[in-house]
This record gives C-alpha cells, structure tokens and sequence, in this order.
C-alpha cells in the first residue's frame, strides 16, 4: 500500500522539480555569458593598465559600471587604484577618493571595502604631505627673499635665517622620506591586490638546500619566500624527534589561525611511503609537520629568523609572510618538498 501511494506522488514531485529547474538553466546561459563578457572586459582594462594606456584603462571601467552593476565593487576599487598609480601622469587623488567613498558607500558588504579604507588613510595622508611640503617650500623660498633683502642692513641677522632655512630642509627632508615610506606601502598593497587577482596557488614548492618556498599558479611563480628549516634539514625525516624536514609529496590538509607560531598550514605527513620506512626502522615517524610563522613574542626577529634553521622539523616564514601565503593556499593545496 505504502509503495503504491509513493509512487502516485511521484509525476507531481518531478512536475515541480521541472519547474524549478527550467528557469535556472535558461538564465545560466545568459548568466555565463555576462561573465564571459566581464572577463574580457576586465583583460581589456588591464591590458590598457599594463601597456600605460591608464585612460583607455579607465574608459573601459567605466563602461563596466554600466554594463555590469554586480561588479561595481571590483570595478571602483581597480579605477581607485589607477586614479592613484604612482606613474600614472594624469593621476588624480581626489578622483581616487571619490571611487573608493562610492565603493564603501554602495557596496557595504564588499570584500574589497577593508583595502578601500586603508587607500582612503593613504592617500589623505599623502595629500596632507604634499601640501604640508608645498607650503614649506614657500617658506623656505620667502626667508630666502628676507635675507637677501636684510643682508644690506643686518649682517646679525643671517646666522638666525640660515639656520632657520636647514630646520625647514631637514623637515622638508623628513616629509619627502614619509612620503617614501608611504609610496612603499601603496606599492605593498598593489603586490598584494595582484596576487589575490593571480591565486589562487595550485602547488607550493619547497627546495630545502635553497632555503626557499615558491608558490606557483597555471606553471608560474607567483612568489618566493626565504626559509628556516628543522635543526637537522639534511635528508629526510625519518623518526620523531630528528629535527629533519620531510621530503617528498604532500598536501596542506588543515591550518590553525590561532597557532604558537601567529598562524600555521598543516601539511600531510606521513605519508604512506614515510611511514613504511618508519615501520622498517621500528621507529614511530613523527607528525605535526607545518608552515608556520614566527614564534609568539619573537616576531621583531623579522627575516633574520632565517639565518639559523631553528624549527622542529617545520617551515617558517615572517608572521606577514604566513598571513599572504595562507590567503593563496586552499586546504588540498599540492606540498612538494625536494632536497
């Protein structure tokens, strides 16, 4: 009896599927090729961007913003970037502002809206240098025109401005290498955005005679970073407690955000031809093998930390360098570790 009623229902329950699956593979179509489109659009912008062309960059931005509102966000924030880009001519800070006010107030939601705030701080800071330099200037250049007209009458008072005109070169000296400081941030910030736009990284290469860590996307390398290794690097890890970093093929199958060492990517060791050796050595081989960052407490040792190889048989990077590195390494991520 209970079958027959179960299959009663069925003509109307697949009726229904039916129905709610036909509009979503009629609009697919239309959706893929919107995405299509954008992706070509957005090469055509950045191609524009990569050859110097910034305006016929911006043009095509524009015309995204019109074409494709969903990607509203993506779009200000790129047009914010190239308002901004340091060789860019005809850059204009306050335009790059007002793109990324828009994509913070339009867009609340977006993941682009932190880098946003942070181009927002930057750029008012630039802006208040440059004035704070052009109206130093001034000053500089009107005590020059004061002593030139006071060293007909005073000769007393030349020592004073002359000091005063090295004060306002040391301080012009002091806002130029601010300046410096914050064009190296904003060049940081844009590495960082190109390497979001690049991973995510399909495999991490490890050379342990190198000391050197790779990642790599679509057969490229998308950045190096300088390693420490266990105690004892040479070889392969064979046992628990030898200090030796494994070799051989792996996978990063979990990560901990809140590790001893700021933030770690666990990789898949043993693995079965490690712990067949282990087995033929009587040994146990050992686990708990990660990349991870500096110790808690110890981060102002920087990129020194590389100078000893002082792990237990894990790879560390800086505390910057494992937040960027765990940004682009999905869990399932490919660990090859060579000599």
């Amino acid at each position: 009896m209970g079958k027959k009623q179960s299959r009663s229902g069925e003509p109307i329950y697949l009726f229904f599927i039916c129905l709610l699956i036909t509009p979503v593979l009629i609009g697919g179509c239309s959706y893929f090729s919107k995405e299509y489109q954008a992706k070509s659009t957005f090469k055509e912008a950045n191609d524009f961007f990569s050859q110097g062309n910034y305006q016929a960059s911006l043009g095509k931005y524009e015309q995204m913003i019109e074409r494709y509102p969903k990607l509203g966000d993506r779009v200000l924030f790129e047009m914010g970037m190239i308002y901004a880009y340091p060789r860019n001519e005809q850059k204009d800070y306050q335009k790059s502002l007002e793109c990324f006010q828009r994509l913070i107030k339009d867009y609340p939601g977006s993941g682009y809206r932190k880098d946003s705030e942070m181009m927002i701080f930057q750029i008012n800071n630039v802006i208040m240098k440059d004035k704070a330099i052009v109206a130093q200037q001034i000053q500089i250049e009107t005590l020059r025109q004061t002593q030139m007209e006071t060293l007909q009458q005073k000769d007393k008072t030349i020592d004073t401005q002359q000091t005063n005109i090295v004060m306002l070169q040391q301080e012009v000296k002091s806002k130029a290498d601010e300046m410096t400081t914050l064009q190296k941030k904003v060049e940081m910030l844009e590495q960082k955005v190109f390497l979001i736009q690049k991973g995510p990284a399909e495999k991490i290469l490890i050379e342990k005679k190198e000391r050197r860590l790779t990642l790599i996307a679509k057969g490229q390398a998308l950045k190096t970073y300088k390693i420490a290794l266990g105690g004892n690097p040479v070889g392969p890890k064979e046992r628990q407690g030898d200090q030796k970093t494994p070799e051989g093929t792996y996978v990063i199958n979990s990560r901990n955000k809140d590790s001893r060492y700021h933030l770690s990517l666990q990789i898949s060791y043993p693995n079965e031809k490690d712990r067949k050796r282990a087995k033929e050595l009587g040994v146990s081989p050992g686990g708990d093998i990660m990349i991870h960052g500096i110790k808690k407490g110890f981060s102002w040792a920087g990129n020194s930390h590389t100078e000893v190889d002082w792990t237990q048989g894990c790879i560390a990077v800086t505390d910057e360098e494992i937040e960027e590195i765990e940004n682009l390494v999905p869990n399932g991520t490919i660990v090859e570790i060579r000599p």
